[in-house]
């Protein structure tokens, strides 16, 4: 609850007349959480690492900011935290590895995950084998709507060395 309140007063705090852009923004936030002293030091690091997510995703969205070479493939990626173009290529080399068996939707999922702006939104094809606890809830219009637990997770973040998201 304190990381959630730290982000809001420091968002609320900015003038966007001064910080006009999403660089200005960013460091405005950053400096703001580090001056915030309700929050020990744990707390600033994770509302940071927060920060420092969003402003990459704002990168690659705009398509703007300092670039930085890879130390993986050597491309210029946007990002501070993974490299968008190793996430990728990472992804594009497991889609032959599963299959929902219908062309579109996979072919739709591929395109997602291509498209995602940073690990933890990555959409995926999860198996049937990789649920538990699964309990029916209710019955929709045209399916049947259960609840489970996924066994792996979804990717929160990239891990650059191993070249795999985690």
């Amino acid at each position: 609850d304190s990381v959630w309140a730290a982000l809001s007063r420091a968002y609320n705090s900015m003038d966007t007349n001064i910080h006009n852009n999403i660089h200005k923004q960013h460091e405005f936030q950053k400096q703001a959480v580090l001056a915030d002293e309700s929050l020990t030091n744990d707390e600033k690091t994770l509302t940071v690492r927060y920060l420092i997510k969003s402003y990459d995703r704002n990168k690659i969205i705009n398509n703007e900011g300092t670039r930085r070479i890879c130390e993986n493939c050597n491309q210029k990626c946007l990002a501070t935290l993974f490299c968008e173009y190793c996430v990728r290529s990472y992804l594009k080399a497991k889609f032959s590895n599963w299959t929902s068996e219908n062309d579109e939707i996979d072919n739709l999922i591929q395109e997602c995950q291509i498209g995602a702006l940073e690990p933890g939104s990555i959409v995926e094809w999860i198996p049937y084998n990789k649920l538990q606890n699964i309990k029916y809830l209710t019955k929709g219009g045209f399916s049947e709507i259960y609840m489970a637990n996924w066994i792996d997770g979804r990717y929160n973040e990239w891990d650059a060395k191993k070249q795999i998201g985690r």
